[in-house]
């Protein structure tokens, strides 16, 4: 079967929409807050990429492909999509409004190739933050949005936990960002793999310490169901009890192990079945359009015509049948504890402690202060050894001066208060010390570093009081700049968060649209 699409889009100033009802988390499970009804996603992961056209893959901005696919998702029983990756300077408002009037919500990753932290050698900056809240900006007025994940498998093993630190930290902030900032409170959650050797270890991790640090939501991405199989012999009555205790709400953020095809998705019974539906409140398929991996459920034409593929046949048989059976969010008042953070390990090397939050202020006075900084020529001429000037700059003078203070050790959780600054104040720092020590032997060329250091005058001199200067409301101009503007509401207390506040439904221009099977 084939579907080919024509779109009218009428623009105008505004127009009435009819918003879908929020949803909200109690305890450990979704509910429609107007209907009080328990609410289980039915998902799909929606990242097309073989008709990408630039660097950034943003399948919301292209309103005639989610006109195509909405009806299709629709008659599947789709109610949620993950989108892991957008471009926050783009027009979203058709799309979103699109997928609105077909009952489906968002799901939306902040990380992006781009964007995200590096497991191998993690950082948390004001760049990382700034390009999240960029996008929490562009996204939370939209009524279907139902929350964020601010990290996608960024640890994937023993190898890499130390990551998770900086990651949660993100988490954090964003919470604390769209708290004192948006009309209502959106959660914000965590996607992990399924790795044996740590997966106990990042389910609490992601739900312990202060309510502010934990995660509103848990993903796991679980390929255990291969072929013909059983709630027992795969692996999935195994990860059930390792949850059924959780005191959030957990999910399958990715299911649809593809090892043997076409896909039956005979785990779609237990999944929305008795045998789940107490501890895991549904999952999303991966995924949508059929790629090089060969997970699709569509595949896309190159004259944008939309084929339904078996595994699309087969996963609407199974969702055909499933009628999953919740309990009403007004009888609900299970109270479960949040989890013990693990212990450092030879498999768990994060700490409790979380690096700080970025504050570009903070890195603005720590430059002011200086003497000695890293000039324009640091980042434009190649490293010795391959890397950047930059890097490779970095990498020296760590060798001649103490890093305590721009670098981090989420081993112990051990940070410099100005370890979230960009590379170059990291390094102007590193100049500036090293610049003390030579101005007692050469008082004329204390800042030279090879023509990549430049003397200046300093403008302060308080450095002692720029770590407590605290990060500004920061967000995306128009024209997809970031800009910081000042506002008290940043440093607000942090107060108890409640979801389902009263909200204004997003306004859009998105008028009619012709479906012709």
């Amino acid at each position: 079967m084939k579907i080919s699409t024509t779109i009218t889009l009428l623009a105008c100033a505004t127009s009435s929409v009819l918003a879908l009802n929020p949803i909200v988390i109690k305890g450990s499970k979704f509910f429609d807050s107007v209907t009080k009804e328990q609410f289980f996603i039915k998902g799909v992961a929606y990242q097309p990429r073989g008709q990408v056209s630039d660097n950034t893959p943003d399948p919301l901005t292209d309103a005639t492909a989610c006109a195509r696919d909405a009806p299709l998702m629709a008659e599947l029983g789709t109610n949620v999509l993950r989108v892991y990756e957008v471009d926050p300077r783009k027009d979203h408002d058709a799309c979103m409004k699109i997928f609105a009037d077909a009952g489906i919500y968002l799901l939306l990753d902040i990380a992006t190739p781009h964007f995200s932290i590096n497991r191998k050698s993690p950082e948390y900056g004001v760049h990382l933050y700034d390009a999240y809240k960029g996008t929490v900006d562009a996204f939370s007025k939209y009524d279907n949005l139902v929350g964020f994940i601010a990290g996608n498998e960024v640890t994937n093993d023993k190898t890499n936990t130390q990551a998770s630190a900086y990651v949660k930290a993100a988490l954090r902030d964003i919470k604390h960002y769209i708290k004192n900032s948006k009309q209502r409170n959106i959660p914000v959650g965590y996607a992990s793999n399924d790795d044996e050797y740590i997966r106990d270890d990042i389910k609490d991790y992601f739900n312990c310490g202060d309510v502010e640090s934990q995660a509103d939501f848990f993903g796991v991405n679980l390929y255990e169901w291969c072929g013909v199989s059983t709630f027992e012999k795969s692996g999935f009555k195994d990860r059930t009890k390792e949850f059924e205790n959780y005191s959030k709400p957990v999910f399958l953020s990715e299911y649809g192990c593809n090892l043997v095809t076409p896909r039956g998705f005979t785990e779609v019974a237990a999944i929305y079945g008795p045998e789940m539906t107490d501890v895991w409140s549904g999952g999303v398929v991966y995924e949508w359009t059929q790629e090089n991996n060969r997970y699709g459920l569509v595949k896309i034409a190159t004259s944008g015509e939309a084929e339904v593929l078996p595994d699309y046949t087969n996963l609407k048989e199974q969702m055909d049948k499933v009628k999953p059976k919740g309990v009403k969010m007004d009888a609900y008042n299970d109270q479960r504890p949040a989890s013990n953070c693990p212990a450092i390990s030879a498999n768990w090397k994060a700490a409790s402690e979380l690096p700080p939050t970025p504050s570009g202020g903070a890195c603005e006075c720590m430059v002011q202060n200086m003497n000695c900084v890293a000039s324009d020529k640091v980042s434009n001429i190649p490293g010795q050894t391959g890397n950047s000037t930059l890097g490779s700059q970095l990498d020296t003078m760590c060798g001649l001066v103490s890093c305590a203070e721009i670098s981090g050790d989420a081993e112990k959780g051990v940070y410099g208060a100005f370890s979230f600054c960009s590379p170059r104040d990291k390094l102007s720092w590193l100049y500036n010390l090293r610049a003390k020590e030579s101005m007692k032997v050469s008082p004329t060329d204390f800042c030279n570093f090879n023509g990549l250091g430049q003397e200046i005058s300093p403008k302060r001199n308080d450095l002692t009081a720029c770590a407590k200067i605290a990060p500004n409301m920061e967000g995306v101009t128009d024209d997809g700049t970031f800009n910081t503007l000042p506002s008290s509401g940043a440093q607000k207390a942090a107060q108890k968060m409640i979801y389902g506040d009263t909200f204004v439904a997003s306004v859009v221009c998105v008028l009619a649209a012709a479906f012709f099977m």
